[in-house]
């Protein structure tokens, strides 16, 4: 199944409640700081943060862990590339491989700091409608034809794939049994063409609806915003955090230079 973010927006909680404009801005801001640590305790408790912050916005569990399984297979990896290609003098051997531990230290910053950012991202898009977090953004001075293009990228990626899945059942229903041949190759060749051709008719018939209901560019909507003086605490909460995190990890960082740690 597809992983629509927000398919639990509807569920009442902290970050539900919090202005998408403020939301947004505050944890981007906390998104940022979690991209510059460079310190394994301060990404540690990143985490922890980026945890809590998903957990005040009420996710299902199993939502959640469905998504961050793909993010999990992707980073995995790293543990077993960096510490044996990372330059350097290596510490020690493993397995007869030269085995150097900044190599593996910089895996699990890398780790870390993925997580405590998908996580984050996963609270501001998944406790908002994403149609919201896109005018949110607008609102924010973000360039129109970039969330406009994140919209309809979100909107039709289900379309496209509810058309490949309706064809590929065509394909069962007439016989077609995947083998490792060229009939097979053929087959799923003529698929992908078929796909792109049917997606591309599909977006000129989108955009020719769009222009006749009067599109010049920009959409025009009616949701509104409101914000109130718990939706600023929130904000200043966030960010007090991003700076203190920030701010401990360079000082570990200026520490760990003059010792000749790094």
């Amino acid at each position: 199944m597809p992983l629509d973010i927000d398919r639990y927006s509807h569920l009442s909680s902290p970050l539900q409640r919090w202005d998408p404009r403020i939301k947004i801005a505050a944890l981007g801001v906390f998104i940022i700081c979690i991209a510059l640590l460079k310190t394994l305790p301060m990404a540690i408790i990143a985490l922890i943060i980026a945890g809590m912050v998903l957990w005040f916005s009420k996710l299902p569990g199993h939502f959640v862990s469905h998504g961050m399984t793909g993010v999990i297979i992707f980073l995995l990896p790293f543990f077993f590339i960096m510490p044996f290609t990372y330059p350097g003098e290596s510490n020690t051997t493993f397995l007869g491989l030269d085995f150097a531990w900044e190599g593996f230290r910089l895996a699990c910053l890398i780790f870390l700091k993925a997580v405590s950012i998908v996580l984050t991202s996963f609270a501001i898009f998944g406790s908002s409608r994403f149609d919201v977090s896109m005018i949110a953004l607008q609102h924010l001075k973000c360039p129109k034809i970039l969330t406009q293009m994140l919209l309809f990228t979100y909107r039709y990626t289900y379309t496209f794939l509810d058309e490949m899945r309706r064809m590929h059942t065509s394909m069962s229903v007439r016989g077609f049994i995947p083998r490792t041949d060229m009939y097979t190759l053929r087959t799923f060749g003529n698929f992908v063409g078929t796909l792109l051709i049917r997606s591309f008719e599909r977006t000129e018939r989108v955009y020719k609806a769009m222009l006749s209901k009067g599109y010049q560019g920009e959409f025009h909507t009616l949701v509104t915003f409101k914000t109130d003086y718990f939706d600023w605490f929130k904000f200043t909460l966030i960010i007090i955090l991003a700076v203190v995190l920030f701010s401990i990890d360079a000082s570990g960082r200026f520490i760990a230079a003059e010792q000749g740690w790094y």
